[in-house]
């Protein structure tokens, strides 16, 4: 009988994992920028990514056609199965999205590049920061970090 009722989950669970690490996973970033290389080992290592990484010098050109908003812009663009993730987005945000896939929703974005967010170590210190999902419904706050 307990069986039956872990038996489900376990394969959910499974699936989700599956399904992180099966995605296509493209970074854009300039390539004299060391951050966007730290962030992409930090995403490589939560969710068992590989990762196409692409230099670009026109980033702009990138986040505007890929419909980032330019309030939430930040150094590097990432296209995660039809998804578009901007700058130091933590993995499993990522692995959320792509789980939960909600409706409206076209990326997740943390814009400008906070000191202690996945690739902006900075010994220990974090300033907070918010991961915000846009896309045609607006804007909402997909997670919140506290700062030390």
């Amino acid at each position: 009988m307990m069986f039956r009722l872990i038996a489900p989950a376990l394969i959910a669970l499974a699936a989700c994992s599956t399904a992180v690490q099966a995605a296509t996973y493209e970074m854009f970033r300039d390539p004299n920028c060391g951050c966007c290389e730290l962030w992409a080992d930090h995403v490589r290592a939560e969710n068992e990514a590989d990762i196409a990484e692409v230099p670009t010098q026109d980033m702009a050109a990138i986040k505007t056609a890929n419909g980032v908003p330019q309030d939430l812009w930040s150094c590097h663009t990432m296209i995660v199965d039809g998804y578009v993730i901007e700058g130091h987005v933590p993995a499993a945000d990522i692995a959320r999205l792509l789980e939960e896939r909600p409706a409206g929703v076209k990326g997740l974005a943390v814009p400008g590049m906070p000191m202690g967010s996945p690739g902006m170590d900075m010994g220990g210190r974090k300033q907070a920061f918010q991961v915000i999902a846009f896309g045609e419904k607006g804007r909402s706050v997909f997670a919140s970090y506290p700062g030390t």
